[in-house]
């Protein structure tokens, strides 16, 4: 029992009712958590608690026992059970008709603490960096991982092999004894038992008896084609052990994509910068054209063609998970030569002759004239 039971209704979390099957609530968990889901969701950080909440509320009310047990324990907090009065002698509240000792005794453990009960690991997060071309067309990659793992001495049992293994007499298997506080009933782990319910003749000398210890694996990630800088991957059970048995959390990989020395990417397109001459921007010309797969493809570039025009060339872009593939996005830019031959000098003199009346910037210039002026003071 999580005394934060009293607080959350993962009823409503999960948008079901009370009364809802176990496939009611399943159904409604799977479309929620795919929504969520932080692959869906990247670096959407309320999305990604949104699915640690629901995450929550099915391993509550996902299992038939701990959803009885919740279920239990929240119609006792609303009847005041556990509210007023004090306990007398007999183990009964005051002014309640709730019995604790029942309570302890039938129930199987209600108020057992975090530790006695059977949750989820945690998550472990940690950080990838591929290359580009392994972005773009995936990778499978191996990561080292250190994290809690069930101990293989005792199996997760916490008990030397062979060892007896009893419910503990002090708390009754809960995990939790109750202490009287200025009239009210509050719940403590049971120091007999340190909050686990059992009793263990020989703790398991490897993890001290907690069933998980901390080591080094090795797991193979599969990073899909078109995954994106920055990126985060999801791997369900790959994470730390859960405590009492409980299942492992999650992996998340957080991936970094390295730069291309020739391309750049925008979404699923790739970009690339092309230089030309001027003769080629003011005659136009065929140009050559590098593709991320290698090789070339040519590309037309008409007369009077601007130094900045970006230009597509379709179907030779990014390649994502869906099978959706973007475009090429080549900019050119005009190339200006260091070092120009006598004839090239020439002629170039010849041409800034016959062209001198020609101001590009006499337009610009006569919108600025005609602008209102803007004082640099600010009056």
């Amino acid at each position: 029992m999580n005394p934060d039971w009293a607080e959350k209704d993962f009823y409503k979390i999960l948008g079901v009712s009370k009364s809802a099957t176990p496939d009611e609530i399943k159904k409604k968990y799977r479309k929620l958590a795919k929504e969520f889901h932080p692959d869906t969701n990247p670096d959407n950080a309320k999305a990604e608690a949104k699915f640690k909440e629901v995450s929550e509320a099915y391993d509550v009310v996902g299992s038939d026992s701990s959803r009885k047990e919740y279920d239990e324990y929240r119609e006792a907090v609303s009847s005041g059970a556990f509210m007023g009065g004090g306990r007398n002698a007999g183990g009964q509240y005051q002014n309640s008709n709730i019995n604790l000792d029942d309570i302890f005794g039938d129930m199987g453990g209600m108020f057992g603490g975090r530790s006695s009960r059977v949750s989820r690991g945690n998550d472990l997060e940690t950080r990838v960096t591929i290359s580009f071309a392994d972005a773009l067309q995936g990778v499978t990659t191996p990561l080292r991982i250190t994290g809690d793992v069930v101990c293989a001495s005792c199996r997760g049992s916490r008990a030397e092999a062979g060892s007896k293994v009893s419910t503990c007499g002090t708390c009754r298997g809960s995990g939790q004894v109750a202490r009287n506080v200025g009239g009210f009933g509050i719940p403590q782990t049971c120091s007999a038992c340190q909050g686990t319910g059992q009793k263990i003749e020989k703790p398991c000398r490897n993890c001290h008896a907690t069933g998980i210890v901390r080591d080094t694996k090795t797991v193979q990630i599969k990073i899909p084609r078109g995954v994106k800088d920055g990126a985060a991957i999801r791997l369900s059970g790959r994470g730390a052990a859960g405590p009492n048995g409980g299942p492992a959390g999650d992996l998340i990989v957080r991936i970094s994509v390295t730069n291309h020395p020739v391309f750049g990417r925008k979404e699923d397109n790739l970009t690339v910068t092309v230089p030309i001459t001027f003769a080629e921007a003011t005659f136009g010309a065929q140009i050559s054209v590098p593709v991320a797969t290698g090789g070339n493809v040519t590309l037309k570039i008409p007369a009077g063609t601007t130094s900045g025009k970006t230009f597509r060339v379709k179907g030779r872009g990014v390649t994502n998970s869906k099978s959706k593939q973007g475009d090429l996005l080549v900019t050119v830019e005009l190339a200006i030569p260091l070092k120009l031959s006598k004839q090239a000098k020439s002629a170039l003199e010849t041409f800034a002759k016959e062209t001198e009346g020609d101001d590009p910037r006499e337009e610009l210039l006569t919108k600025a004239a005609s602008a209102p002026r803007i004082n640099p003071d600010g009056e």
